[in-house]
């Protein structure tokens, strides 16, 4: 049995969800009545984002790699970024982290495979909408990214930052990001879409757009691949 670090706090109402999420998920494959070894060290947000938002990608792989240290020194054997936001340092990280990394991105890109998916829609942060790394990984197995358009992007990160993050869960700002759920879909011809930012599922719950279009929850996804990866 494999500890499992998470460095969470970005943001904390993810990270709730994700603990959740792991313990049922590795109930549901233990027969025995345990509990999965996790440690969470919860870091400061607005920091990680104040970094990224000024491009100062090297300040933002040093605090993260720092903060994984924590992590190891508590036991921790593998772990995890409770958030898509901070794989945009993610191969950096990789490469030097105390304990191996399991990449939300990778784990929602075999999703999207599994099902067939050629083509996908992604929301998320303005920093992951417009980043690399998503797109990168998705290409690799001939799948199609798209993203909204620049006014959408805005309107997503806007209310992801003022109000998901901090447990607003408003059913305007629902209603607000299923009807560009829909156009992207009538747009674009999205088959599915990536919920890459790990509060939109707690707003975006239901599954689908219409009934006709499913969502891909990377935060479940993530936990999935850590418990399968404790178990292994």
């Amino acid at each position: 049995m494999k500890m499992l670090g998470i460095v969470g706090g970005i943001a904390p109402e993810s990270t709730v969800e994700y603990y959740r999420a792991i313990v049922a998920l590795y109930r549901a494959r233990q027969a025995d009545g345990s509990y999965p070894p996790v440690v969470i060290n919860s870091i400061d947000m607005k920091k990680m984002l104040d970094f990224i938002a000024a491009g100062r990608f090297a300040e933002v792989t040093e605090y993260l790699l720092e903060e994984e240290g924590r992590l190891a020194r508590a036991g921790a054997e593998f772990a995890l970024l409770a958030s898509n936001t901070p794989h945009v340092v993610f191969k950096r990280l990789q490469s030097r982290s105390p304990v191996p990394l399991v990449s939300i991105v990778e784990s929602a890109c075999e999703a999207a495979e599994a099902q067939g998916l050629k083509r996908v829609g992604l929301f998320g942060t303005r920093f992951t909408m417009q980043g690399s790394f998503y797109p990168e990984v998705f290409a690799r197995r001939g799948i199609a990214l798209v993203v909204p358009e620049a006014g959408e992007q805005d309107y997503i990160h806007d209310k992801y930052m003022s109000e998901l993050v901090n447990g607003v869960f408003l059913p305007e700002t629902r209603a607000g990001l299923l009807s560009i759920a829909v156009r992207l879909r009538e747009r674009e011809g999205i088959e599915g879409l990536i919920l890459g930012g790990t509060e939109l599922p707690l707003i975006l719950h239901e599954g689908s757009a219409e009934g006709r279009l499913p969502f891909l929850d990377t935060a479940r996804i993530h936990a999935q691949a850590a418990v399968a990866r404790m178990l292994s």
